[in-house]
């Protein structure tokens, strides 16, 4: 996690608890000069409505704009929102990538259920009391909005008469070779499944070079779960390790990617950072200990400068990564988001990629850039699993970056859970007080969870759309 993500949650609990010492002292106040059964009966109700409305972890007003700029070279009309139609001014440009920037505005029963714009067979879901600039996803619906018969409605939302749409035009960029960064086991699963197996498929038929996945830790933290099988904190670290490290290995083979093709370089999970500021340094496992990254490369493909002396340094990393892009010469590299995803490996695992590109021989051209964390919203992409991906909160100006949101058919989206399913970092059950939360937000937040997993992440990675913003290395100075 962050610094910044850090100090909003710190901000979002300190707000949380000066609210309830206000309602607590309100309660007590109540019992003193009105009936003093009256604190009691109120307890419950007040924690029921926390549940159900208040306890998202939302950092921001939702009245405030996001704010995206596009390429200066982006096509882009005024559409009328007119008779339940997007109605278009002029013919439709060319390009799989479709934006509708709108101004939503909640209605009095939005402040309770999420509102939500439903476009033909697609629905897309915003902040409870919505009242500002959001992106809808249109990509997959060009052929009906072509025709000026993709239908819009907004539940417990009001839509504007206009809105402006933005085009933009992309190479398919799944049949060039690329390389996917994956700072975690799972990270290459929740943003790109889909754009991996489909890359995959195009290699089978020679169609490209092909796809490689270089997961760079091994995930072991945060292991109490397996000390319920009788092993200390060390042991269970390694354990966890060893099993994520399999996963990253093992489950891209579900979309068609071959052991051949996957890459684990064993580096121990929130040392990234430490060790790209001190690259001559050694940072161990903080749970388990271990220093030496060796037995987490056994099954690699080919050696690396770090299977020499197994050190967990920066240095190492950055010659690990060097001579990956020279051997697989990919010329699409996708990887975190530097500005919108706060995890800390996230960010330290972007800042190698592009160190190696500078010192390596070979400068991949195109870099696609996804966010599996936000700072300022947990539940992005909000609403169901299975439906389209709105654009996240961008509150402060991002570079002018291009989108590609490429489409998942339902059988992809099935098998996409599937590999999620066999993670084990998403396996497991929900603590009682999360699924009692869900039952409560189910019944009065009128809220979904599909039926593939209990994990969160079930929920938000699994749509309809994989997002990606496309950043042209040559001026990646902005990153």
């Amino acid at each position: 996690m962050s610094s910044r993500k850090q100090q909003l949650l710190k901000r979002h609990r300190q707000r949380k608890r000066f609210l309830l010492l206000v309602a607590l002292l309100l309660l007590a106040a109540l019992g003193v000069f009105v009936a003093w059964w009256l604190p009691p009966v109120l307890l419950l109700p007040g924690w029921v409505a926390h549940e159900a409305w208040f306890a998202d972890h939302l950092f921001y007003s939702p009245q405030d704009d996001y704010q995206y700029h596009f390429p200066a070279e982006t096509a882009q009309q005024t559409v009328s929102l007119i008779a339940g139609r997007v109605q278009l001014s002029a013919p439709l440009a060319a390009g799989e990538t479709l934006i509708l920037e709108l101004h939503l505005q909640s209605t009095l029963l939005g402040h309770c259920l999420d509102p939500h714009v439903v476009l033909g067979d697609d629905r897309q879901d915003f902040e409870r009391a919505v009242n500002g600039r959001r992106y809808l996803n249109l990509s997959g619906q060009a052929a009906a909005l072509a025709r000026n018969e993709l239908s819009i409605s907004g539940r417990f939302c009001r839509l504007p008469p206009t809105a402006l749409l933005h085009v933009l035009d992309n190479p398919d960029y799944s049949r060039r070779r690329m390389m996917l960064i994956a700072p975690h086991a799972d990270d290459a699963e929740l943003a790109a499944y889909g754009l991996y197996s489909r890359a995959a498929g195009f290699a089978r038929s020679r169609e490209n070079g092909g796809v490689t996945i270089v997961t760079l830790t091994q995930g072991e933290i945060e292991a109490d779960r397996y000390r319920s099988l009788g092993l200390d904190s060390a042991a269970a670290a390694c354990l966890k390790g060893r099993l994520r490290t399999w996963d990253s290995l093992a489950v891209p083979l579900w979309g068609g990617v071959a052991q051949s093709c996957c890459v684990q370089l064993g580096y121990y999970c929130l040392q990234l950072p430490a060790m790209l500021a001190e690259p001559e340094q050694a940072f161990a496992s903080r749970e388990s200990g271990a220093t030496d990254v060796r037995q987490a490369r056994a099954h690699n493909p080919l050696p690396l400068p770090a299977d020499a002396d197994g050190l967990p340094s920066g240095k190492n990393l950055l010659a690990d990564l060097v001579a990956l892009l020279e051997h697989f010469r990919p010329e699409v590299v996708v990887m975190p988001h530097p500005e919108l995803d706060p995890h800390a490996d996230h960010i330290a695992g972007t800042q190698a990629l592009l160190q190696a590109v500078e010192c390596s021989c070979w400068k991949p051209e195109i870099g696609l850039l996804y966010a599996n964390h936000l700072h300022d919203n947990d539940r992005w992409p909000m609403g169901p699993a299975g439906q389209g991906v709105a654009l996240p909160p961008a509150l402060a100006p991002l570079p002018p970056d291009a989108l590609w949101s490429p489409c998942l058919s339902p059988a992809v989206q099935i098998d996409k859970a599937m590999a999620l399913a066999m993670q084990h970092d998403l396996q497991g059950t929900l603590p009682c007080k999360k699924r009692l939360r869900r039952t409560i937000q189910k019944l009065l937040a009128a809220r979904q969870w599909p039926a593939s997993g209990e994990n969160e992440f079930f929920r938000k990675a699994v749509r309809r759309h994989e997002l990606f913003w496309v950043r042209h290395l040559e001026r990646r100075g902005s990153a």
